[in-house]
């Protein structure tokens, strides 16, 4: 099945503690069905100082479920459902809600 949501889309999270929130995704495993999100899950992990990096408390992005995320409209900036279709030659991804083209 083709991907709906990639790396550099913007998302919105749509249920769960994040609800509401924007941000951009970093990267996809489709394996196992999670995405990392900028801005979005984040935990403090705890690292030991070494020689090349500096200890402390450092905020790390988790992976956060596919199905809690929705891609953000390009023409109104609200959640939408994404959909495929032929564009010529081209199969482009586009907004259930408006029916514009995601991928430019």
């Amino acid at each position: 099945m083709a991907a709906k949501i990639k790396r550099g889309d913007e998302v919105v999270a749509i249920t769960g503690r994040h609800q509401g929130l924007k941000g951009k995704v970093e990267s996809v495993n489709p394996k196992t069905g999670k995405a990392i999100v900028t801005g979005m899950n984040t935990a403090v992990v705890h690292r030991r100082q070494t020689e090349n990096q500096r200890g402390g408390r450092i905020a790390k992005n988790l992976p956060i479920e596919l199905s809690n995320l929705a891609l953000v409209d390009p023409k109104d900036s609200r959640p939408t459902r994404v959909g495929f279709r032929f564009e010529g030659d081209r199969k482009v991804r586009y907004s259930k809600r408006t029916g514009a083209v995601i991928d430019v």
